[in-house]
C-alpha cells in the first residue's frame, strides 16, 4: 500500500513539473505576440481620439500618470501626450464616469490644451443593454458628438445633456448614463487645460513609484 501512494506521489509530482513548464513555455512564446496585439488595439484607441496629423511624436511612449479627483477616483490614470515639434498640443487621458447608471463607466478623452474634446471613447462599462450601452461607437454614434465641442469653464451650462440645460441627446428611458459621461468628459477636458505647466512633476508610465 506503501510503495502504491509512494509511486502515485512520484507521478502525480512529475506530472506537475511537466505541465508548469508546459505553461512557462506557451507563456514565454505567446507574450510578444500578446504584447504586440495589446500595443496594436491601444493605438488604435487613441487614433480615434486624437487625430494623428496634430502630432509627430510617438504618443504611446509619451505617457505620464495622472491622480486627480477630477477624473473620477483617486486611482492613477494614464496620459497620452501628442507633441508637434517637441511641443505638447493635445494628449488623451484615461478617465472614470464614476455615477454611470450600473457603475463607473471607465473612459478615454482626447482633448487640446485649450478645452477643444478631439474624441471620446467608452473602454468599459456595466450599463443596460439597450439602454445605457448607447455610449458604445459599436451601438451607437452618440459618443461622437463630442468631437469639436469646447468646454468653456466650470460653469459651462451648454456641456451638460439636453435634459439638464445642455446640447448633448439624452437616450429614450436612460438619462443617468450620458448624464455620467458628458460630465466625465467635461471635467476631464477642464484638467487636460492645466497639464501642460505640470508635466514635468507627473510620474512617467513604468516608474515604479507609478
Amino acid at each position: 500500500m506503501l510503495e502504491t501512494i509512494r509511486k502515485n506521489g512520484v507521478t502525480l509530482a512529475v506530472f506537475a513539473a511537466i505541465t508548469t513548464a508546459a505553461t512557462a513555455v506557451v507563456n514565454t512564446v505567446t507574450k510578444p505576440t500578446v504584447e504586440h496585439q495589446t500595443l496594436l488595439q491601444q493605438k488604435n484607441l487613441l487614433d480615434q481620439v486624437v487625430p494623428t496629423g496634430m502630432y509627430d511624436n510617438n504618443i504611446q511612449q509619451d505617457c505620464y500618470v495622472v491622480t486627480d479627483s477630477a477624473l473620477g477616483n483617486g486611482a492613477p490614470h494614464h496620459l497620452f501626450v501628442a507633441r508637434k515639434g517637441g511641443q505638447p498640443v493635445a494628449a488623451a487621458l484615461e478617465t472614470t464616469a464614476p455615477d454611470g447608471y450600473s457603475g463607473a463607466i471607465q473612459m478615454l478623452v482626447g482633448a487640446d490644451f485649450q478645452g477643444k474634446v478631439l474624441g471620446v471613447r467608452v473602454i468599459e462599462h456595466h450599463e443596460t443593454p439597450g439602454l445605457g450601452d448607447k455610449i458604445e461607437l459599436r451601438i451607437s454614434d452618440w459618443i461622437n458628438s463630442f468631437n469639436g465641442k469646447v468646454v468653456q469653464g466650470p460653469s459651462d451650462k451648454a456641456f451638460a445633456v439636453k435634459k439638464d440645460g445642455g446640447e448633448f441627446d439624452q437616450f429614450t428611458g436612460a438619462t443617468i448614463t450620458p448624464r455620467a459621461v458628458v460630465n466625465a468628459t467635461k471635467r476631464t477636458a477642464l484638467l487636460m487645460k492645466t497639464l501642460p505647466e505640470r508635466l514635468s512633476s507627473l510620474p512617467v508610465c513604468g516608474d515604479a513609484n507609478e
